[in-house]
């Protein structure tokens, strides 16, 4: 069956000692993944409180970081979204995704309307990559992807 968090205090709480042990343990969110086999995307966003693991998933997930029962429990339940609180974000890593938001936010809207209509990309049925690659003009890149389903309004 399936359950839903309302308070999302406990599973901030199990993130804090879920990076906590990965840290110690020093792992990767790749290495976590791959036991959970799910793409480090989603897994590192569970563990962080923002998504529900298949139950073989949140059990492998435990056990590799060694937590018990009770954590794999949680990690399986429906989390209350959301992982910025109120406000302009603080974190400069986060807070440049919202300054590129504010920048071209407008600019995604235009482009995604004109070519598909009136609706949103969803952020359930959604895929997000993050790669390292290099820059011809020296240094490194980041490119990631951002990869939701249109879904159209409907008129009623």
């Amino acid at each position: 069956m399936k359950h839903a968090q309302f308070d999302p205090t406990a599973r901030e709480n199990l993130a804090v000692a879920a990076v906590d042990a990965k840290t110690r343990k020093d792992l990767t969110w790749q290495q976590i993944a791959d036991v959970a086999g799910l793409s480090p995307a989603f897994v590192t966003a569970a563990v962080l409180g923002q998504h529900a693991l298949p139950q073989t998933s949140a059990e492998a997930v435990a056990e590799l970081l060694g937590l018990d029962e009770d954590a794999a429990l949680l990690l399986q339940t429906i989390p209350t979204r959301g992982s910025i609180p109120g406000g302009i974000p603080t974190d400069p890593t986060i807070y440049r995704f919202y300054e590129m938001l504010q920048v071209y936010g407008t600019t995604l809207k235009a482009l995604v309307h004109e070519q598909f209509g009136d609706g949103i990309i969803s952020a359930i049925n959604f895929k997000l990559d993050v790669k390292k690659v290099a820059d011809p003009e020296g240094g490194e890149r980041a490119v990631i992807t951002l990869d939701g389903k249109y879904l159209p309004t409907k008129p009623f």
